[in-house]
């Protein structure tokens, strides 16, 4: 697709098929994954997230990893080490298979721009397993830790399987034992896990309202989220809508509302 949009013959008909081609893959793709991370840690549900702090050592995982987190949640288990999803990685909270780890806390900060003050509030290490990474401050870049396609000079990096065994995350455990335990920046629960098995599951309810007026609108507002000001129209636009519409959301871009 890339390269056949240098070409100046191609018609705008041909430009839109090729568009659509490209996106079919997308979805294809996505139904791929899908079906890899239910199949596995069953269908998210609605779920109330905690995202105070507790008086344990931590560490705070990001990116799109469920696997990684998986084997980190397995590892960290009888170490008095909790674990706190960042940016991305909030929806892991939703999934089933994850709740039966009593030292999966919940999620702590923002949408990934944030990334500099929050780790730096956070005191533990931070482990990417992908996302963006933002150039980091001294003050916490010694403890932040890089797995699979993720990487940045001078961090260090935990090596991908090998025989089919699980990463060795030992090395950021104990790094976790001797630092203090996060920074609150906040408290209280948010409440998500709203994907399309729990929308199904509600299906009724949801035409029901529609029928009666409950419901008169739904907004998609996806994507990802920046650091710019202009974005803020995001917020502002998502606190304007009335109470009969509803928002569908997905990527960091949801940190706005």
């Amino acid at each position: 697709a890339l390269s056949m949009i240098t070409d100046d013959s191609l018609t705008v008909d041909e430009l839109i098929k090729l568009t659509l081609e490209t996106g079919e893959y997308g979805v294809k793709t996505m139904a791929l994954l899908d079906e890899a991370n239910t199949s596995t840690y069953g269908n998210p549900e609605i779920t109330e997230v905690n995202i105070g702090v507790r008086n344990n050592p931590a560490i705070l995982v990001s990116g799109h990893d469920l696997k990684d987190l998986e084997e980190l949640l397995i590892q960290t288990q009888g170490t008095g080490v909790d674990v706190y999803t960042h940016s991305e990685m909030l929806p892991a909270n939703y999934y089933p298979a994850f709740k039966k780890y009593d030292n999966f806390v919940g999620n702590y900060g923002n949408a990934w721009w944030k990334q500099n003050e929050e780790f730096e509030k956070f005191n533990g290490p931070i482990l990417f397993t992908t996302n963006c990474i933002t150039p980091p401050r001294e003050s916490y870049k010694d403890r932040v830790y890089t797995t699979g396609s993720s990487g940045y000079p001078g961090f260090k990096h935990i090596p991908d399987r090998k025989d089919n065994k699980p990463k060795d995350f030992s090395e950021i455990i104990e790094h976790a034992k001797r630092l203090p335990a996060p920074t609150e920046i906040e408290t209280g629960k948010i409440v998500g896990g709203f994907a399309h098995a729990q929308v199904f599951a509600l299906a009724d309810k949801i035409v029901e309202a529609v029928k009666n007026g409950d419901i008169k609108k739904f907004f998609v507002m996806a994507g990802c989220d920046g650091r710019m000001k202009s974005r803020n129209y995001y917020t502002e636009f998502a606190q304007a809508l009335p109470k009969d519409t509803v928002i569908l959301t997905a990527g960091c871009a949801k940190y706005r509302y």
